[in-house]
């Protein structure tokens, strides 16, 4: 996508996840699974079957026009095939390999197997998703393999700039687990600030009580999540001012509901991780505050809530569904999605992070497998 020659090596017969739900129509086949659609473009595909002794002679053959190499297989098993490190430096000497294992390559867990759901479970990930009276959660969408692939980025991105200025190559190695012990939320400040070991907090994030503004609320045709108050945006007196021009304040210009939302700010919300018993005075005050913004959210359309509160500079966004992004009018105005050619038919994708200037993102459609095979390993 970025102008790399990006080279997938898949088994005979193509890569398993190319037959991974969901597919394209709903119509099984290996060239319609929508997640290998969606992760494998721009690339040129070719088929070895790393056992035969011949078809690794053909890979070594390559390797010389090799820049760098990733793989996932478990820990030894290249060396075992005389694929590994060592052994490709020596067709190379520049070459840079970057393998991603579940527990890296050394330790007591090394040859443990390590799919996404046991990653994400052994980083602790899982002990901070879900509300506290939920039993530890999976969050969505293969976190811990996005993580491990995006840390791998990362590394070879600087194993690659190391070669630039010293001409020495070198092994990067990802663990799984390493990778998503960066992603605790904000359980290692908590334990700074209170010495006290974060779990399950749901919406309410690593605030000890619910804060009126802060987290989801039910729009009449959708949903929306508040920030109010926090730095960057309003405070919370403009939405209460709001909630006045609409009739719909109800007793909370009264004592004590004003006198609390006149401090719903940063400071306030610290000062209830530092001290949670000093905040637990406020509950029955706060939980009747919560009660009427929610009732003034139901009332009111997520769009209307969202522009509206804009306007007035509250942070407040829209709960966005898929289908919501898929019509989103401010994608569309920066054309963010990118329709593909495929044997599947035309795909819409989603673009690019960022915006280039002078060298665009460019995506081409995923390789059939074995596409490129000839071309590769004869042109």
């Amino acid at each position: 996508d970025l102008g790399a020659d990006v080279i997938k090596i898949e088994p005979p017969g193509g890569d398993p996840a190319r037959n991974m739900a969901p597919f394209v129509g709903d119509e099984p086949g290996p060239d319609r699974s929508l997640n290998f659609l969606y992760q494998n473009t721009s690339k040129r595909s070719i088929t070895l079957d790393l056992e035969d002794a011949a078809d690794r002679e053909k890979l070594r053959k390559l390797m010389p026009t090799v820049d760098i190499v990733v793989e996932d297989f478990a820990p030894g098993y290249l060396d075992s095939l005389d694929l590994g490190y060592e052994a490709l430096r020596k067709l190379r000497e520049d070459i840079i390999v970057t393998s991603i294992t579940g527990f890296g390559s050394t330790g007591p867990h090394k040859d443990y197997l390590a799919p996404d759901i046991i990653g994400v479970a052994m980083a602790g990930i899982m002990w901070l998703a879900g509300d506290p009276e939920d039993p530890p959660n999976l969050p969505f969408g293969n976190q811990g393999y996005f993580s491990a692939s995006a840390q791998a980025a990362a590394g070879t991105t600087m194993a690659l700039y190391h070669r630039d200025v010293t001409g020495e190559g070198q092994q990067v190695e990802v663990s799984m687990q390493e990778a998503l012990l960066i992603a605790q939320e904000t359980a290692m400040q908590i334990y700074d600030m209170t010495k006290s070991v974060r779990g399950r907090a749901g919406a309410r994030g690593s605030l000890p009580i619910s804060i009126p503004g802060f987290g989801p609320y039910e729009a009449s045709d959708g949903w929306i999540w508040g920030y109010v108050g926090a730095p960057g945006g309003a405070p919370w007196s403009d939405l209460l001012q709001w909630m006045v021009d609409d009739g719909k304040a109800e007793d909370l210009q009264e004592s004590p509901y004003k006198d609390v939302t006149d401090q719903l700010n940063i400071r306030f919300l610290t000062s209830l991780v530092v001290e949670p018993e000093e905040g637990k005075k406020h509950i029955p005050t706060l939980a009747h505050i919560n009660e009427v913004f929610t009732r003034f959210c139901a009332a009111k359309g997520k769009w209307d809530l969202y522009e509206e509160g804009q306007s007035r500079r509250l942070l407040i966004g829209i709960v966005s569904t898929p289908e919501d992004l898929a019509k989103n009018p401010q994608l569309k105005a920066r054309e963010y999605y990118d329709s593909i050619e495929s044997s599947a038919g035309t795909i819409r994708y989603p673009g690019a992070p960022y915006r280039l200037s002078e060298t665009p993102w460019r995506a081409t459609r995923p390789p059939q497998a074995g596409e490129h095979t000839s071309e590769v390993l004869e042109g």
